[in-house]
């Protein structure tokens, strides 16, 4: 099984990654990254922080970058990038990433988004694209904060409710 985060270096999809780190491990579970980047595209890669301001597009560059992001994050996830046309349409790049979860047999996919939970027949959202797939179950992050098990403190959790219902 396979947890996959598409991953354009927004921090929603930052912490989607988190979460599937998490989960991965939790579940023993392998976790893929993936980003799939408009060629020749700065404006879109600048507007994602791959690109500082003034620097032109460079794929290496761009590539290099998302994968420190990754392992800033994830150390152990895969990461793979796809390359579209440098005017792709969001429904182009959520079509690759849904061809990679289905070519990886994906079982769920975390997707950072503010509006793939609410609305997902949104029409500019990448993140709706890939979440209306039901090949796979998806985790849609809407908050940047920690997640939950990141959250818990050296394992003090509570105690199971169902206790009570134990033998004297």
């Amino acid at each position: 099984m396979t947890f996959l985060v598409p991953l354009d270096g927004l921090p929603l999809a930052e912490a989607a990654l988190a979460r599937a780190a998490e989960a991965g491990d939790a579940f023993d579970e392998d976790v893929l990254a993936v980003s799939v980047i408009p060629t020749g595209n700065a404006e879109y890669a600048r507007e994602r922080g791959w690109l500082e301001p003034n620097e032109e597009f460079d794929l290496d560059r761009v590539v290099s970058r998302l994968h420190t992001r990754l392992t800033d994050t994830c150390p152990s996830a895969d990461f793979r990038h796809v390359v579209v046309d440098r005017y792709a349409p969001s429904g182009t790049i959520a079509n690759r990433i849904r061809g990679i979860a289905h070519a990886e047999d994906a079982a769920l996919v975390f997707v950072g988004s503010e509006n793939a939970g609410l609305i997902v027949t949104s029409l500019s959202s990448v993140g709706s694209g890939v979440a209306a797939d039901d090949a796979y179950d998806v985790v849609i992050v809407r908050h940047r904060g920690p997640g939950i098990v990141a959250r818990r403190d050296g394992g003090h959790r509570r105690p199971p409710k169902s206790d009570f219902y134990l033998p004297e």
